[in-house]
């Protein structure tokens, strides 16, 4: 029967083992210098004794905690819920434990969660951040904290940053939208201090002109990533004297805001007017109609940050990433132009208003 472990000591493990207690420590410590046939007497006598190392007693020896922090922007935001267990996925699988922060787009309380952090003795740090400068992060960046951007990065800071890049998945939705015959194309955007708030405006209003379109300010709404700065901006693109023929949002909350005012106005997606998103969601599907989306690839992005920052603790040389998004065309940007009714105004029942086929294999149902 094992003893418990809270009465077992290394040197228990070591006289059982028949090793030091240095062999011990080296094989709890996965140091490679340890004969197979001593690791091997080792771990059965840790399973035999039901012995656990002290994590903290072993931090201080080896200087690691295996510990990382992780600082998401909104923990209600699904994209970054899913990134954080991506995060933490890739990090047990490696050896490592997460402590996670969400710090809510607050700037203020990103810094809190990134002081606790690092007063904890974190092997490393993962960022989103929620602005373009922390003192505070920019400070541990120069004592040598091991640190990765995800998602966002602060521009002009030597740390390498795993992101996507959204631009053509932007050109492919405008695209899309101009072949549907639609010419006013309004955006929701994020905070202009985040990279990815401003970065998806500019891609938006270069793809634009690319077809000959313009971005007039009427057809820009300030958002914050949050559903009720999507539904102010909607609500003020309806009062407009001619409203937008679809309003893309910057992020998947701000859409949800922007369907929310939409049904208020007593309109429907996408007969009166049309809706697109960044940010790829479970809910996108499942919504009436589902909402045409840019998907960003989560999960390799949280794996791929993870390596990086190891790569960083380890002493290897870590490395940017960039992975693509995609568009995944869904039925709530409509059919062309021409069979639409014209936008703020209640479609009837023409049967050319139909919505048009649903292009995400997700949403398909076979017929019985």
């Amino acid at each position: 029967m094992a003893a418990s472990s809270g009465s077992v000591s290394i040197k228990d493990v070591a006289a059982e083992a028949g090793v030091s207690v240095a062999t011990v420590s080296r094989v709890v410590n996965s140091h490679p210098s340890v004969s197979p046939a001593a690791r091997a007497r080792v771990l059965a006598a840790v399973e035999a004794l039901g012995y656990r190392p002290n994590a903290v007693a072993r931090s201080l020896r080896t200087d690691q905690t295996r510990t990382l922090g992780l600082v998401i922007s909104d923990v209600l935001n699904p994209y970054f819920t899913e990134l954080a267990r991506s995060v933490e996925e890739a990090a047990r699988a490696l050896g490592y434990s997460v402590i996670i922060g969400n710090a809510d787009e607050r700037p203020e309380l990103q810094d809190h969660h990134v002081r606790t952090l690092l007063d904890r003795r974190i092997d490393g740090l993962l960022v989103s951040p929620t602005d373009g400068g922390s003192p505070l992060m920019l400070d541990a960046v120069r004592a040598g904290t091991p640190m990765v951007f995800v998602d966002r990065w602060i521009p002009g800071v030597e740390v390498p940053v795993v992101r996507s890049d959204g631009r053509q998945a932007v050109r492919d939705l405008v695209a899309h939208l101009h072949g549907l015959g639609h010419r006013r194309l309004a955006i929701i955007a994020g905070p202009a201090a985040t990279t990815t708030g401003s970065e998806r405006v500019e891609a938006f209003r270069d793809a634009l002109r690319e077809h000959g379109i313009a971005l007039p300010d009427a057809y820009i709404g300030q958002g914050d990533f949050q559903a009720d700065s999507g539904r102010r901006a909607t609500e003020r693109f309806l009062s407009l004297p001619e409203p937008p023929e679809v309003v893309f949002a910057a992020d998947n909350l701000m859409a949800l805001g922007a369907l929310d005012a939409i049904r208020a106005h007593g309109l429907r997606v996408p007969h009166d007017i049309g809706l697109a998103a960044f940010d790829d969601i479970p809910w996108f599907v499942h919504t009436d109609p589902p909402i045409t989306a840019i998907a960003q690839p989560t999960g390799d992005l949280g794996r791929a940050a993870v390596q990086a920052l190891i790569d960083r603790i380890e002493g290897r040389s870590p490395r940017s990433v960039t992975l693509p998004a995609r568009l995944v065309v869904r039925r709530s940007c409509g059919e062309p132009a021409v069979r639409r009714t014209q936008p703020g105004r209640r479609a009837g029942t023409d049967p050319s208003t139909a919505p048009a086929p649903d292009t995400d294999p997700s949403t398909q149902r076979s017929k019985p």
